[in-house]
């Protein structure tokens, strides 16, 4: 069941259950800063209003800019007006940033420690008709060995919005990544939201493994859940909000907990959340997985749905997994 201590969406299940882009909390959440903190700043490179960045551009013009199609300009001026004491949001496509000015951002941001938060857009398949060159699904893996670097993946659009907020209270540089299509919505304005902890979504008594998605992916793990239990199988699942920093302490609970695991998220299954947990895994307590992702290839044009069920990555590909992984218990 829903885990109601978090006070989660009741209306999930519904078929007019409300869908909203995750991208949309960021331009929320950046419209929040804008009233909050006067150091708040914003940059665009050319796509303010996919970006959702125009809402804090119309607010507050002085403090937003425009620096075009130049990604790797964009990331240096951003480092700059943080050694300034100003708090910088760049936003682009992930394909385009942190993808095409990667070595800048690591150069002026990442290596100087500058505190810049770094909106990924479009990222995923869920990018749908757009394409393999503007689905950015290797993101996560080409910045996760930066150090300090942490790396937020909103469930929802609400989610998006806390962890936009949240960005802006700690020190240092931060990806935020967000995907482009309507998804539902999972959380609610008072589910708890903590920057690098993990929480169960799907509870259940003696749960033979455990789910842990990000993103949007959460949705359809829940769905797996939820019909797996009418199967007798039962599981949990987790809502990963945060890549870097792994709320290590979380793992290793639920690994003694069901010994055996499934990740889920919408990007190569190299490098992202599931690589990122077996690497913790190997070293503290070996444990059973199965990786739900992209399988070393780029996906085709196409809807988002029909991307998901293409790929293996749907509800039916995940209750699979959990099949096959508590069979090598």
């Amino acid at each position: 069941m829903l885990n109601p201590d978090l006070k989660l969406n009741q209306k999930l299940f519904d078929q007019d259950v409300e869908v909203k882009p995750t991208r949309a909390g960021y331009g929320e959440g950046l419209l929040a800063l804008g009233e909050k903190n006067p150091n708040v700043v914003a940059l665009s490179a050319d796509l303010t209003e996919s970006t959702y960045a125009h809402l804090f551009a119309e607010k507050y013009p002085d403090r937003f800019f425009q620096c075009g199609v130049a990604e790797q300009n964009m990331a240096a001026i951003a480092a700059g007006l943080a050694v300034s004491g100003k708090i910088p949001f760049i936003s682009s496509y992930s394909t385009f940033s942190p993808g095409k000015n990667w070595e800048t951002i690591r150069t002026t941001i990442i290596y100087n420690n500058a505190n810049v938060k770094m909106a990924g857009h479009h990222a995923g398949i869920m990018t749908g008709p757009d394409g393999a060159t503007h689905q950015a699904t290797e993101d996560i893996a080409s910045v996760r060995s930066w150090p300090n670097i942490k790396i937020l993946v909103p469930c929802d659009s609400i989610e998006g919005k806390k962890a936009t907020i949240s960005a802006s209270e700690i020190t240092g540089p931060i990806y935020l990544r967000f995907s482009r299509d309507k998804t539902p919505i999972i959380t609610t304005p008072e589910t708890p939201f903590e920057v690098g902890k993990i929480q169960t979504f799907w509870t259940t008594e003696n749960p033979v493994a455990t789910i842990f998605a990000t993103g949007y992916m959460l949705y359809y793990s829940i769905l797996a859940a939820k019909e797996l239990e009418i199967d007798g199988i039962k599981v949990l699942v987790a809502n990963v909000s945060a890549i870097k920093p792994m709320d290590q302490e979380a793992v290793l609970s639920y690994a003694k907990n069901t010994k055996a695991f499934v990740t889920v998220e919408d990007h190569q299954i190299t490098g992202g959340l599931g690589g990122a947990i077996a690497e913790f895994l190997a070293k503290f307590i070996p444990t059973p997985m199965e990786f739900i992702g992209l399988k070393d290839t780029f996906a085709e044009s196409g809807a988002p749905k029909e991307l998901i069920e293409k790929y293996g990555m749907g509800k039916e590909s995940i209750k699979e997994a959990v099949r096959k992984v508590i069979g090598r218990k």
